[in-house]
């Protein structure tokens, strides 16, 4: 004979202490619950507004510098430190949890125009327009020591740009030519030309460590194999790249930053076409960095902003901009994946969130889950009109309203008159070329 027994266990909905919140028994048959997607909906779009409401992404701002911040470097092991490089030739040395310079030294005369930590951490290198590559300790000295570097190479001509590898004790510069240097050795051990008079800017490949890429002075990025005494192949844009970034997740794709105001994604074996042109500056974008995923990259420009793309995403997630900031001459992305570094004209280092909702600071549990959840809703409904009209919303400033809008003039004016004149041609006279066989000039191998 069977016998039905209710069974009630205690700990399903007794609270453990007073200060517990009350269970509440819930039943997640949908049956019950007829409205549940519309209030979801509710949630959802309260949630956006809300992202919006509370987007204050500028964290700080450090001041020191004499003139404009030129180049930046992170350091390779700690996350508070950030090393920068002024046109006066002088590198602060940051410690950004303090907010506060610990160090300033004379580096150079003229421009500091490239700068990199050594990859364990315990120096730095720095080239400038006195054709000179320093080598500095990364602890000031102690109380009564000079300041002076390890070791000085002078070369040949200017230096323009600088990276060290990830493993080895090998650095490459660029100016006239490429150079691939030995910490130990004052000449180079290889050089790479190709009928170029001039490179702004080299990288290193930080997944296949011997690979690396420049920028030229005649509009092509030029890739390089450190084995091999000839470079591999280059790209030849209609306008000139100002510098490059290597994807750190995915060892094919890089970004460069291009004189036309876009931006343009390529994978290294099929350089033909970009795999995305990345468009919404309204001038030159003049450096770009990864975020350490590997899922998005940050830009700098000349048009006083600083914007944050998905890696395959056309137009930017995030635009940040102030009064006061000028040309935005460098860029980096921190590599805890939290924050921006920006440096300008006006002297300033600025400090961003890469997320301009975060909030930071320790997080409760239940808040946590809300965030979380609130995210989930965002992403479930993202695509609904309104959700996505107040998610893509941005205030720009007037000027470069009034830019963006006139550059969709001209861009509309250009594609007319290319439909005429293909309308009035002999048919198949007139190729008709996508967004991204435009930019590409030719490829040589």
């Amino acid at each position: 004979m069977k016998v039905k027994v209710l069974s009630r266990n205690p700990d399903d909905y007794v609270r453990e202490t007073k200060l517990d919140i009350q269970r509440v028994p819930r039943n997640y048959d949908p049956t019950l619950h007829p409205f549940e997607v519309s209030r979801e909906y509710t949630r959802a779009l309260n949630a956006t507004k809300l992202e919006r409401l509370f987007a204050k992404p500028f964290v700080t701002s450090l001041d020191g510098h004499r003139d404009g911040v030129n180049c930046m470097a992170k350091h390779t092991k700690t996350l508070s430190t950030l090393l920068s490089g002024s046109c006066d030739g002088e590198v602060k040395v940051w410690n950004l949890t303090k907010r506060e310079c610990v160090r300033t030294l004379q580096a150079h005369e003229g421009f500091v125009r490239g700068m990199v930590v050594r990859f364990c951490g315990s120096s730095f290198f720095t080239v400038g327009d006195d054709k000179t590559i320093k080598q500095w300790k990364m602890e000031a000295p102690g109380y009564g020591e000079e300041e002076e570097p390890l070791n000085t190479i002078l070369g040949k001509s200017v230096f323009t740009g600088l990276d060290h590898h990830q493993k080895d004790a090998v650095f490459a510069t660029c100016g006239q030519q490429v150079d691939i240097w030995d910490e130990q050795r004052t000449s180079p051990i290889r050089s790479f030309t190709w009928g170029v008079d001039s490179f702004s800017a080299v990288r290193f490949n930080p997944v296949e460590t011997e690979l690396l890429a420049s920028c030229a002075s005649d509009r092509s990025v030029v890739l390089y194999d450190m084995r091999e005494s000839t470079p591999l192949k280059k790209v030849i844009m209609t306008m000139r790249s100002n510098t490059l970034c290597w994807n750190p997740m995915e060892a094919y794709y890089f970004t460069c930053c291009n004189e036309d105001y876009n931006l343009y994604t390529y994978d290294m074996r099929f350089l033909d076409k970009p795999i995305t042109v990345h468009m919404d500056h309204v001038s030159a974008a003049l450096d770009v960095d990864y975020s350490p995923t590997g899922k998005e990259f940050v830009s700098a420009s000349f048009d006083k902003t600083i914007r944050i793309f998905a890696k395959d995403g056309g137009h930017s997630r995030l635009v940040y901009h102030t009064k006061r900031m000028q040309h935005v001459i460098c860029i980096k992305w921190s590599l805890d994946n939290k924050y921006i570094l920006s440096g300008s004209d006006e002297m300033n280092i600025r400090l961003w969130k890469a997320n301009a909702a975060e909030k930071l600071g320790v997080m409760s549990p239940r808040e946590r889950e809300a965030a979380n959840y609130n995210q989930t809703l965002k992403e479930k409904f993202q695509h609904h009109p309104q959700v996505r009209r107040v998610a893509r919303h941005r205030h720009l400033p007037k000027s470069l309203y009034h830019q963006t809008k006139e550059l969709r003039v001209m861009k509309e004016a250009r594609r007319r008159k290319e439909m005429n004149v293909r309308k009035h041609s002999k048919p198949e006279s007139v190729p008709l070329l996508t967004e991204k066989e435009k930019h590409v000039v030719t490829v040589v191998k």
